[in-house]
């Protein structure tokens, strides 16, 4: 089974008419994208868009062959005036499954938003899942076991993606592929590592794809770390990498902080951020979780971890720190890097970039500076990425 992509854009397209942003601004060549339309196997055309057509001919494939169109968006009637030789388009109800003579199947998938989404099954067996944009399932009703191809709304509905992991209707050898893109982020390299991470792909307008063919679907790195200053966005940019997998385990080393206000409002925005999915635990206990089987685990901050292991072994007291207290770090250091290494689960950590400004101007300020590198670069060695977060900015610094 084929599917072309005469579209893989929002339905107001990138970049949008008259939008003034950065990102509208640099979707140029491959990043310009038509809104999203799709065409299985000449026969099957899902969604109909302005200029289809003049897409389809673009890609080198023809419409000719159409005998069934399909609307997915919550609207009704066809979305724009239906070129000559095309079939009226419709939609399935929610629950139904509609046999073409082309000898696909096409069933439809009722969803927690207004639209239609379509299950596909070829006359050869592979299953295909195509999703309208804000759209995701509404449980599992309808849903494979396993699909081959799932194309969705990845950045606007990541918890959508989530879901269909958690079901088992998407595996590692799923290709995902990201349509109904806009301008939420920047295209071009920085759209592509977003979605890699979340273990999905964009392809350009006009792109043939195989169902069934997973060659090129991202390989997930295990292991992460997530490093940069205060007010970066490195936690942001950590539970962004989380989003669209299903349980995640959030490790919060700060704990509470009874009668300290503005450390109430930071933990609260956090929690406002995470998915309801995601379960939380407080803790500086890291090696035990590193060590068992289980979902993701997402570790904010290794810093605050560093302080209160520098606390426990009394760094702060210069007799403390000579008669031991040294020694006692280094091997709490190294039985976490070992944990890290070992480490059978996926696990994404965050920790602050404090070396790069001023001197601290007291000893134990310039102490818990560079155990901090020291911590830093040791961890940084057993992940497979390795991520520095400036201004709201990803550089990847490994991987």
């Amino acid at each position: 089974m084929d599917v072309t992509l005469l579209g893989t854009g929002a339905p107001a397209g990138l970049p949008r008419p008259d939008c003034p942003c950065a990102a509208c601004a640099a979707a140029l060549g491959e990043d310009a994208r038509a809104a999203t339309a799709l065409v299985v196997d000449g026969g099957l055309l899902l969604d109909l868009t302005p200029g289809a057509a003049l897409a389809a001919a673009r890609a080198g494939v023809s419409l000719g062959g159409v005998v069934q169109v399909l609307l997915s968006h919550p609207h009704d009637g066809p979305a724009v005036e239906v070129p000559p030789g095309l079939p009226q388009p419709g939609r399935v109800p929610d629950g139904r499954e509609l046999a073409l003579l082309t000898g696909h199947r096409v069933r439809a998938v009722p969803l927690d938003a207004p639209g239609t989404g379509y299950a596909v099954t070829g006359p050869d067996g592979h299953r295909m899942l195509y999703l309208p944009p804000g759209g995701s399932p509404a449980g599992s009703e309808g849903l494979a076991e396993r699909y081959d191809m799932v194309l969705l709304d990845v950045v606007g509905r990541p918890d959508a993606l989530a879901g269909l992991r958690a079901t088992g209707a998407v595996g590692p050898t799923t290709d995902v592929v990201a349509v109904h893109l806009g301008h939420e982020v920047p295209p071009g390299p920085e759209a592509r590592r977003r979605l890699a991470a979340a273990g999905a792909r964009a392809v350009p307008d006009g792109t043939t794809l195989s169902v069934g063919a997973y060659e090129d679907v991202p390989d997930l790195p295990r292991r992460t770390l997530v490093l940069g200053g205060a007010r970066s966005g490195k936690s942001v940019e950590a539970e962004r990498r989380l989003s669209a997998f299903p349980g995640v385990l959030y490790v919060a080393t700060g704990g509470s902080r009874p009668g300290d206000a503005e450390w109430g409002e930071r933990v609260r925005a956090h929690r406002e951020r995470r998915p309801g999915s995601w379960r939380t635990v407080e803790t500086c206990d890291l090696v035990p979780l590193l060590g068992e089987a289980g979902p993701p685990l997402l570790v904010d901050c290794l810093s605050l971890w560093l302080t209160d292991a520098m606390d426990t072994v009394g760094a702060w007291d210069e007799d403390v720190w000579a008669r031991g207290g040294e020694r006692a770090l280094r091997e709490r250091v190294s039985e976490l890097t070992a944990a890290v290494r070992a480490a059978r689960r996926t696990v994404v950590a965050v920790s602050n970039e404090v070396g790069s400004g001023v001197v601290p101007a007291t000893p134990s300020g310039r102490r818990y500076r560079d155990e901090s590198g020291r911590l830093n670069a040791a961890l940084a060695a057993e992940c497979e990425q390795v991520l520095l977060v400036v201004a709201g900015q990803t550089l990847v610094l490994r991987g």
